[in-house]
């Protein structure tokens, strides 16, 4: 893990880490950083097919509630219309919508960040306690495939980080 003072060094930390072949490594700041998501190499993820499903399942549920409820198991007419009057069924399925697909949106955000995650080797580094306040962190993982933990400390060490620390998982 290597700590800088200035956020333009960790991106450029970042850029030198991705070049260098090493593809695991997150980057830790008090603030966002513009161009540290693309130094990173930071993709898309599924949240917006996660949403849609989510979306979907409710407004299909919804649906299929309304029709349960008013054709098969408590037929009412009502001024004589159709017992299956989709206008009447467009507020509730609506929001059988969004009410479905924010809870996949929380589930799958939480499934996606790894949460929740009670424990992270990094808190046991005193340092770390300032990415909240003004420092900036890179942590290259160990289990990448091209680590190589001598040539990852000096190639952090030579690219402006004020210290590098060995933090074991």
């Amino acid at each position: 893990m290597a700590e800088f003072d200035e956020p333009e060094h960790l991106v450029e930390a970042a850029r030198c880490v991705r070049a260098a072949g090493l593809r695991q490594f997150e980057a830790y700041s008090p603030f966002p950083i513009e161009g540290l998501s693309e130094a990173i190499g930071f993709e898309q993820t599924g949240m917006p097919w996660i949403t849609l499903t989510g979306g979907v399942v409710g407004g299909v549920l919804g649906y299929g509630l309304l029709y349960w409820v008013s054709v098969l198991a408590y037929p009412l007419n009502v001024g004589g219309r159709p017992l299956n009057s989709w206008p009447m069924f467009v507020p509730i399925t609506f929001e059988c919508v969004v009410l479905v697909a924010s809870l996949f949106c929380v589930f799958g955000m939480l499934a996606l960040n790894g949460l929740p995650r009670p424990y992270h080797p990094l808190f046991e580094v005193p340092e770390f306690a300032r990415a909240t306040q003004d420092r900036f962190f890179l942590c290259v993982l160990a289990r990448d495939k091209q680590y190589d933990e001598a040539e990852v400390q000096q190639l952090l060490a030579g690219v402006h980080a004020t210290r590098v620390t060995n933090v074991r998982w």
